[in-house]
C-alpha cells in the first residue's frame, strides 16, 4: 500500500512539472498562486496588434507633440501650486459637458457576463452628470457566480504626452468634496492606487457615500483619513493611510444588495484643504506578525 501511494505522488509531481508554469503559478479568478500576470486580473481587453498601434499612434502624433510643447512651457514657468489656505479647493472633475462625461468609464456585472445589471452616464437637463440604471440581483446560472448586482463609473487616468501615464497628486489637500443629488441609496467611493509591484495592483481605498433622497443637492466633504485599504473587494488587516501622491483613478460604484433602479446626479468632484482637520488616519494600527497579515 505504501509503495502504491508513493508511485501516485511521483506521477502527480511529474504531471505538475510537465505543465507550463502559468498554469500553477498564475492567480486567475479561480486559481490562487504566487504572482499576478495581469493588472486587470483577467477583466482586461486583449491588446491590439502592433500594426494597429502604429497606425493609431501616427494619427495622434500631432496632438502629442502639442502636449509635449505645453509641458516644456509649464517647466519654464516653474510656478507650482503648493501654498494653500483654509477653505481653498480645486475642481478635479467638472461634470457639466458631454466632453467631460464621455471620458469616464461605465462598468456593470453584465459587461463581464456576471450579471444582468444596466447602467449609463449621461448629461442631464441640468447640465450635470446622471449616473443611473437598474441593479439586478439575478445570479447567472453558470455554476461559477454566487452573487451579482454591481455597477460603477471610473474617472479617466492622467497622461502626459506620448501616453505616459502619471499619478494624480493630491498631497496638498486633505478632503474630498462632491456636489451630488442622490436617491437615498448608499454608494461607494473608490480611489485606485498606482502601485509598482503586482501585489498592490488591486489596492484601492474606499469609503461610503450616503445620499439623501429628494430634490435637494448636497455637498459631501470626506476627509482622506477616513478611507480604508481594500484589495479585490476585501478589507485588509494591515491598514495604512492613503498615499495622495500616487492616485491612479477615482470611481463611484453601487452594490448594496437591493434590486431596483438607482440614480446619482453629480455636479463636480473636487479637493479641499481644511486646516481644522488634524487626523492622519481614522483606524487603529495594530502590531501584528507580518507573516500572518498583509499578504
Amino acid at each position: 500500500m505504501a509503495g502504491f501511494l508513493t508511485r501516485q505522488v511521483l506521477l502527480h509531481n511529474q504531471k505538475l512539472l510537465s505543465l507550463p508554469p502559468c498554469l500553477y503559478f498564475n492567480p486567475s479568478r479561480t486559481k490562487v498562486g504566487i504572482y499576478e500576470t495581469d493588472r486587470k486580473s483577467g477583466y482586461g481587453k486583449p491588446l491590439p496588434s502592433h500594426k494597429t498601434l502604429i497606425k493609431e499612434g501616427m494619427k495622434g502624433l500631432k496632438h502629442e507633440m502639442k502636449l509635449f510643447g505645453q509641458e516644456i512651457k509649464e517647466k519654464c514657468y516653474a510656478d507650482p501650486f503648493v501654498d494653500v489656505r483654509h477653505g481653498d479647493y480645486m475642481y478635479e472633475w467638472k461634470m457639466n459637458s458631454r466632453e467631460d462625461i464621455d471620458k469616464w468609464i461605465v462598468t456593470t456585472d453584465h459587461d463581464n457576463n456576471e450579471g444582468l445589471s444596466k447602467a449609463s452616464l449621461v448629461l442631464s437637463t441640468n447640465n450635470t452628470a446622471m449616473f443611473h440604471g437598474y441593479l439586478s440581483q439575478e445570479v447567472m446560472k453558470d455554476g461559477i457566480q454566487k452573487r451579482s448586482g454591481y455597477a460603477g463609473i471610473r474617472s479617466p487616468s492622467s497622461f502626459k504626452s506620448f501616453k505616459r501615464k502619471v499619478s494624480y497628486d493630491w498631497s496638498i489637500f486633505n478632503c474630498l468634496v462632491m456636489r451630488i443629488r442622490g436617491d437615498g441609496r448608499t454608494y461607494m467611493i473608490n480611489i485606485h492606487m498606482n502601485r509598482t509591484f503586482d501585489v498592490g495592483w488591486n489596492d484601492q481605498y474606499n469609503y461610503g457615500l450616503f445620499t439623501r433622497g429628494g430634490p435637494y443637492w448636497q455637498v459631501a466633504k470626506i476627509p482622506f483619513s477616513k478611507f480604508y485599504l481594500t484589495s479585490k473587494g476585501r478589507i485588509q488587516d494591515k491598514q495604512e493611510p492613503i498615499q495622495l501622491t500616487n492616485v491612479s483613478t477615482m470611481g463611484l460604484s453601487i452594490g448594496d444588495g437591493n434590486e431596483g433602479p438607482f440614480s446619482l446626479e453629480i455636479d463636480y468632484i473636487g479637493l479641499m484643504y481644511d486646516e481644522n482637520h488634524y487626523e492622519e488616519f481614522a483606524y487603529e494600527m495594530y502590531q501584528a506578525n507580518p507573516a500572518h497579515v498583509g499578504t
